[in-house]
């Protein structure tokens, strides 16, 4: 009993935690909350809403927070150790999930409830949370054989460590492959800071000269601004070669495995494909629509795209003679564009996106839009010194959230940016004394028994590190990734729902990028940028010819960002949406599925799909179309802040009321429209795209 894991507390108690804690603590918080859903299959009263659907929903809450620090920490601060622990307890919770999930007695209980759920007089959030529990057992085998059930648990085991497994060779080669320069010729083209944090990384590696890694704030530097061509292809080659060696890091039969596996999974429960399992829970219903929807957008975006690509070339030629532009010329000759259209590059906004000004400016673009006050605070246990905690009260002082951010680089923490909770938000019911509470005229106020429950969150990013010289400064798509993963937070933050599974970003995974991806759109606008683009040095506010480059540019190559977005789409759709098993060469299929989306030749040398994470790690898979298909959501609900104000207190209102404060309690179409009052149009995507 002294591990902190099984003692009551509120925030996570980090600093008491130690590796050996976690297995114990699961396997008990497991065996505990099997003990709960017994009491629930062995009630002898007659199933009810509230002795069976909300009763489930209670259980195991001491397991879920366990399980989330335990996750958490294998993201952000992971070691061999954790990893380890990890390859344990995934199948342990997977198995612990099909026992529940396969409960006959648990499931003829909540089928009796679901029944007859017309007749109960619930609320509109009590009907979805009804609705979600079913469908979770109908949908993952409650209705199988014994025999069938049997072969689901297999597949869903070994799925978890092959996932798991995936992840880790990804992390492994992320972190094996440097680039050591030993020769200053070869930084030519990089800028001062870029250099400066190569040096401090070399010296943190205790090596003479310079260390370029494949982290983000590393690699992306070196790729749009390093002259040394041959130094971008062997960058560019170690990056797109993740998980594609042949050794023990490779992942080309984890892909297969897990495509496949998914495939028979969903086979298994009556389905024809992984996306149409996957999508019966998505705004977008089925794979013919995901598939209709990524071409409308192709045949519009590939024009545009080619003729980009074209003008491109030819500047690559006119400025250096190259005759054929590779994937590593890409993002330089970018650059080198942008600059020249523009007379505008990352160098000259840096000094203006330092990371603590780009904090309190998403801080006040909460607080005008939401009044959310932000405060550091000291006495939250952290899981590493970099962490910074803070307490979040709305206008009247009371507590929103705890909010956690993580924003640099290092060896325990997997690439890439994302959101995350440690305690969802749940209201719950507590008995109260009449007696001891009451107004003017005796009664009881109706909101006296409940007591909301308010949940700490967490975004995690990569951005580049303070040297001895500088603060940390941000380019300017740093700023939006922090902008884009804030905009998550808030969704977590503002929730204000009953049930922690319909809380915050539990919401269709094709809606949950909405909130993230409309917060993007404040930091092009001049009433954003003047509260917190000052310059590091002399406090001078961005100058205005700047903020009008940053809107003119945000178009800049946008035909071909299109292209790349839903070239990952189709890739996804291809693993998903049909049967794999006849798929015996990774790269090939890969080649295949990009045939219509390609621009740059291919690398022999390179697969996406071996380090393709968001697909084959985390939770995207099918639905990687998501990020355009919120984009449409996103351009349609901006454009309605447009024309009102973008700190219009009534549109905000109407957005927290309807999108962010409700999760998953409703039809995400209906909140939308209750939101913005008719279904989005797509053209408004199409025309900020400037594809129009």
């Amino acid at each position: 009993m002294n591990n902190p894991l099984l003692q009551p507390f509120n925030t996570a108690p980090f600093s008491n935690i130690k590796n050996e804690h976690f297995l114990p603590a699961i396997s008990r918080l497991i065996a505990e909350t099997k003990a709960e859903i017994d009491e629930i299959t062995s009630n002898s009263e007659a199933p009810t809403f509230k002795n069976t659907v909300e009763a489930l929903e209670n259980t195991g809450e001491q397991l879920d927070r366990a399980t989330s620090i335990f996750f958490n920490l294998n993201s952000a601060e992971t070691n061999d150790e954790i990893q380890k622990i990890a390859q344990e307890v995934s199948p342990m919770l997977t198995e612990f999930s099909n026992d529940m999930l396969l409960d006959e007695k648990l499931f003829e209980r909540i089928k009796t409830v679901y029944k007859h759920r017309d007749s109960l007089n619930l609320t509109e959030e009590q009907h979805m949370l009804l609705d979600k529990k079913y469908k979770a057992f109908s949908r993952n085998g409650a209705n199988l054989s014994e025999e069938k059930k049997t072969e689901l648990r297999k597949i869903d085991a070994e799925l978890s460590k092959l996932k798991l497994t995936f992840g880790e060779n990804v992390l492994a080669e992320t972190n094996k492959f440097e680039l050591h320069i030993t020769d200053e010729k070869n930084l030519s083209g990089l800028p001062e800071g870029v250099i400066e944090a190569a040096a401090q990384t070399a010296d943190e590696k205790e090596k003479e000269g310079w260390v370029f890694t494949l982290d983000y704030p590393s690699y992306v530097p070196f790729m749009t601004y390093a002259d040394n061509r041959e130094l971008r292809k062997k960058m560019a080659i170690a990056f797109g070669a993740k998980g594609f060696h042949n050794d023990e890091l490779d992942n080309q039969q984890n892909v297969l495995q897990i495509a496949s596996l998914r495939h028979k999974r969903a086979n298994l429960l009556g389905y024809e494909s992984h996306a149409h399992f996957v999508l019966e829970e998505r705004m977008a219903e089925t794979p013919e629509k995901v598939k209709s929807f990524l071409n409308e957008l192709l045949e519009k975006a590939k024009p545009a795209a080619q003729k980009e690509f074209d003008e491109l070339t030819a500047f690559a030629k006119e400025l250096d003679g190259i005759d054929r532009l590779e994937k590593w010329d890409g993002a330089y000759y970018s650059e080198k564009l942008k600059q020249k259209l523009f007379n505008l590059d990352d160098e000259k906004l840096k000094p203006y996106f330092e990371l603590k000004n780009v904090i309190n400016g998403v801080f006040r673009v909460a607080e005008k839009l939401y009044g959310l006050h932000f405060e550091e605070v000291q006495n939250i246990d952290k899981y590493h010194p970099d962490v910074k905690t803070y307490e979040v009260k709305g206008d009247d002082g009371e507590l929103v959230a705890i909010f956690y951010a993580d924003f640099h680089p290092r060896a325990g923490k997997r690439n890439g940016a994302w959101m995350t909770s440690y305690k969802p938000q749940r209201k719950i019911e507590v008995q109260i004394d009449p007696n001891q509470v009451g107004n003017s005229n005796g009664k009881i106020p109706a909101s006296a028994g409940i007591k909301n429950y308010r949940p700490h969150i967490s975004i995690v990013c990569n951005f580049t590190k303070p040297t001895a010289s500088k603060p940390s400064l941000l380019t300017f798509n740093e700023v939006t990734t922090l902008f884009h993963e804030f905009g998550h937070a808030l969704h977590g933050m503002l929730a204000n729902t009953h049930y922690p599974s319909l809380s915050g970003t539990s919401v269709y995974w094709d809606f949950v990028e909405l909130p993230s991806q409309i917060l993007e759109n404040w930091c092009y606008e001049k009433e954003t940028l003047e509260l917190f683009a000052t310059h590091y040095k002399t406090g001078e506010v961005i100058p205005m010819e700047y903020v009008e480059k940053i809107k003119d540019s945000a178009t800049f190559l946008e035909g071909m960002a299109t292209l790349r977005q839903l070239s990952f789409g189709m890739l996804d759709m291809a693993w998903h949406g049909s049967d794999p098993s006849g798929i015996k060469d990774v790269k090939a299929f890969e080649v295949a599925a990009f045939d219509d989306t390609q621009l740059y030749p291919d690398v022999k040398e390179n697969c996406m799909s071996t380090s393709f994470s968001h697909i084959f790690q985390g939770g995207y898979s099918a639905g990687y179309y998501s990020y355009k298909w919120a984009e449409v959501l996103d351009a349609d609900a901006f454009a309605l802040f447009k024309q009102e104000g973008i700190f219009n207190k009534k549109v905000a209102d109407r957005f927290k009321g309807f999108v962010l404060s409700q999760g998953g309690t409703m039809d995400p179409m209906e909140l939308y429209i209750k939101f913005r009052g008719q279904k989005p149009d797509p053209e408004a995507l199409l025309k900020r795209a400037g594809l129009l």
